[in-house]
């Protein structure tokens, strides 16, 4: 008796949770849905929607490889990138694969043509080994996140 009660409520808490999602992805944003939508996913599987008229973001180095590093070591690393896009390019969050790695990325618009640089600071202590740290880049461009990455090999202290 119990399970079939737990199943009725879980099921009716269920149905009531979807009727509440209003999403309709592109659509909504055609009349009147947040940009937010739009920056998450500027090109959808839906449309045509020229892409040749967004922000791109191309890096120059798009994977570094630091070699070895000594346990407690901090290593930083430049990645650069030039806007070959049509429109100003705007990061609006850079994040990493591990909280020992701090990315930091320009807050002003980079424009078309122009060149900037996402930071990497990626701290070795108690890290052994081959290492590899992902940084996910999410901004106005197309395709909406991308990523770089920082590898090497991490010495234990002696």
């Amino acid at each position: 008796m119990k399970n079939g009660l737990f199943f009725f409520l879980f099921a009716f808490l269920a149905w009531g949770a979807c009727k509440n999602d209003k999403s309709s992805g592109v659509q909504e944003i055609r009349n009147g849905g947040s940009n937010s939508d739009l920056v998450r996913n500027p090109a959808s599987a839906d449309e045509n929607i020229d892409t040749s008229q967004m922000a791109r973001i191309t890096y120059e180095e798009p994977v570094f490889d630091f070699g070895e590093a000594k346990e407690g070591d901090i290593v930083i690393h430049k990645f650069k990138f030039t806007n070959t896009g049509k429109v100003p390019l705007t990061i609006l969050k850079a994040r990493s694969s591990c909280g020992c790695t701090i990315p930091e990325y320009p807050e002003e618009p980079v424009p078309p043509g122009g060149s900037s640089e996402i930071t990497a600071k990626f701290n070795t202590n108690g890290k052994h080994d081959l290492q590899k740290k992902l940084i996910y880049v999410t901004a106005n461009t197309y395709p909406g996140e991308t990523s770089v990455l920082l590898k090497g090999v991490v010495k234990p202290k002696e």
